[in-house]
């Protein structure tokens, strides 16, 4: 990583209040250039806090930006933060005309040529793709990293019409812990605790919201962008990693956005900006890149973007498992459309005799993390124990022969016969060494349910066999010489999704059944990229601690009781001292339990505790949060519990619980 400090431009920074049509004011902070001269503006709207969460990650590429000529900002939402008003629902109506108020608020600067991009990572990410949908006139690019444009299917919530248990209940629970946190009175002034108090009155746990919509309805069309990508006229710059839950809207936006305004790169990375040096690498120069596109779309420049193929991949190699590399081999792939000319559909007939899939209720336990952030228990271990609770299907590729190299989604066509009306699917794609160690390339999970749609919910015909499809998620992969694609099918894939109500599994007939891969043909591309460059970090401090950290992925069997524990630590504890004397100390955990035959034994907990202590002004403040989330055959028990403090005085302690019927399975 290259720290850089000398720049095209001096820089300064103001955090100002942006004001909306309503009166509410938007918490902003401002890096410009000394210029006399307009330049463009650089937006991210996001809800996390950028006076301390983001704080860091902000230091690294807003002055940047700056240091190259764009005015680039970052605001936070409305109701979080230092900002003004109460919050709603992730992505409502209001957040959204929020940001195109805050875009022709920048347009209409002196400071400002009035052009505006937008970017961001996630939240970010899919704010400014709906920015984008909406088309102000301001807004003439976008760069969105790791971020989905259908926040139903690929936004840790619900996939393949399947409840994400690893996803919704934990990502719902962050939130509340999140939004509950108070504005910050160095920054908020005196009306710092007004507002707080104002915000938690209005506070409702988002976990409510999502399980009352377990199907694709207008409550998730209103937020997604998939629909309506044929509105988008900024021009599209988007970045995916292989390890990321979001990939799959890369290809959508490459394949459904007009050429002469989209690129994309898809790398081998987790859910992170591709330049922050976190594994898996290889890291590139993201900043060096995005400057290119702004430079293009927003400033006129000739920087040679449009002369960029359409698609840039990372093909991983072959490798032994292991949950967590600082590269994955392989190299960089171009492609001039999607779908690509050099990509063919390539199908392989399962074969062999019916066979009964009734997977123990912890199949999925070696998954890995619904969300990988660079972090040592990030990838998935070896599949051998996973693959042993599957049906599993090889396809050997020849040792004399080429590797088979796929760059796209696979699909399984699956003829089977369920033995109850409700019921689940997931395959997972393995590459098997000679040593029989299975790497898992990819996966994809399917609620039997919504197998004619994620729209609505049809119970599967008990005792007849039906031709399911599922598609896996968006893979890049060369199987080397004398290894095998292995298919693996399961009736559970515990956390990742929630189980159906009844475990009775489905009878799977191989000679109705297909896997078909995305097979890309060998090219030479000449394929590179910058370095890594940052401007110079924020100086957070992490005070050393003699405690042993709390391993990451911990995984506990009750042997007498059938029962099996995952405890989760999600990546958020410790303490961070900032430049300006705020201290705050995240501890989270997260616990998955199920008993090996029983579905209805599911059971989810979320525990997060939260200070913001500045000692200097006597401040300090606690958020704790615990969420939990079972079920029976009919409905989901949810149940939040917040408690909020200053000093010693509980100024907000509340408790939901919601019963909530089970609508798809």
């Amino acid at each position: 990583m290259s720290i850089r400090s000398d720049f095209p431009y001096e820089t300064v920074h103001d955090d100002v209040r942006i004001p909306l049509p309503d009166t509410t004011r938007l918490y902003a902070r401002v890096w410009r250039p000394v210029t006399d001269e307009p330049v463009p503006a650089l937006l991210e709207y996001l809800p996390y806090r950028l006076t301390d969460g983001t704080a860091a990650r902000d230091a690294e590429r807003h002055p940047w930006y700056a240091g190259h000529g764009y005015a680039s900002v970052r605001v936070d939402v409305r109701g979080h933060g230092n900002s003004e008003g109460v919050p709603g629902d992730a992505h409502d109506a209001t957040e959204l005309a929020d940001a195109v108020a805050v875009v022709e608020w920048l347009a209409a600067q002196p400071w400002c040529t009035g052009r505006v991009g937008m970017f961001g990572t996630a939240w970010g990410g899919l704010a400014a793709l709906r920015v984008a949908a909406l088309a102000p006139g301001p807004l003439q690019a976008v760069v969105a990293v790791c971020a989905t444009d259908d926040p139903y299917e690929d936004d840790l919530l619900y996939k393949g019409g399947s409840l994400l248990a690893a996803g919704l209940p934990a990502r719902a629970a962050r939130l509340l812990a999140h939004v509950c946190r108070p504005p910050d009175p160095r920054h908020a002034g005196e009306e710092w605790r007004a507002l707080w108090l104002r915000r938690l009155e209005a506070v409702r746990p988002f976990l409510h919201t999502w399980l009352a919509h377990q199907t694709l309805d207008d409550h998730w069309r209103a937020a997604a962008v998939r629909e309506d990508l044929a509105a988008v006229r900024a021009a599209v710059l988007a970045f995916g990693g292989f390890q990321d839950p979001h990939r799959n809207a890369v290809l959508r936006l490459v394949e459904q956005l007009p050429q002469d305004r989209v690129r994309a790169v898809l790398g081998p990375w987790c859910h992170q900006y591709p330049d922050r040096g976190l594994p898996p690498g290889p890291s590139i120069g993201f900043l060096q890149e995005t400057l290119r596109w702004w430079d293009h779309h927003l400033k006129g420049i000739d920087s040679g973007v449009a002369a960029e193929p359409l698609l840039r991949s990372w093909i991983t190699a072959s490798h032994a498992p292991a949950t967590v590399r600082e590269e994955l081999p392989g190299h960089w792939a171009a492609d001039p459309a999607w779908p690509s000319p050099h990509v063919t559909p390539v199908s392989y007939a399962l074969g062999g005799d019916p066979v009964l899939v009734r997977s123990p209720q912890h199949t999925g336990l070696d998954a890995g993390p619904l969300l990988p952030q660079g972090r040592e228990a990030d990838l998935p271990p070896d599949q051998r124990e996973d693959d042993a609770r599957s049906a599993c299907f090889d396809f050997p590729v020849p040792a004399d022969g080429e590797p088979v190299t796929i760059l796209g989604r696979p699909r399984a066509v699956l003829a089977l016969r369920c033995h109850a009306p409700t019921g689940q699917v997931a395959a997972r794609l393995c590459d098997v060494a000679p040593d029989g160690s299975s790497t898992l390339v990819t996966r994809g999970v399917l609620n039997l349910s919504a197998r004619y749609g994620s729209d609505r919910a049809v119970e599967a015909q008990v005792g007849e066999t039906e031709e399911v499809v599922l598609d896996l998620d968006a893979a890049g992969h060369a199987f080397a010489p004398g290894h095998r694609v292995r298919l693996a099918v399961s009736s559970a894939y515990w956390p990742w999704i929630w189980p159906q109500p009844d475990a009775a599994g489905f009878t799977l007939d191989p000679d109705g059944s297909s896997l078909t891969l995305p097979v890309r043909t060998a090219t030479r591309d000449a394929v590179e990229f910058a370095p890594p460059e940052h401007a110079e970090p924020l100086a957070v401090v992490i005070p050393a601690t003699l405690e042993e950290p709390r391993p990451e992925r911990l995984v506990l069997r009750d042997v007498a009781k059938g029962e099996w524990r995952l405890e989760a630590d999600p990546g958020h504890g410790g303490t961070r001292v900032h430049p300006d004397g705020l201290e705050v100390t995240e501890e989270a955990l997260e616990t998955y339990t199920i008993v090996e035959h029983d579905p209805l034994s599911a059971r989810t907990t979320s525990e997060r505790a939260i200070r913001l202590h500045r000692p200097e002004d006597a401040w300090d403040v606690r958020v704790t949060a615990r969420s939990e989330l079972s079920c029976d055959a009919d409905a989901f028990t949810a149940s939040d519990e917040v408690i909020c403090t200053e000093g010693a005085e509980v100024v907000f302690h509340r408790t939901w619980e919601r019963l909530v019927p089970r609508r798809s399975g």
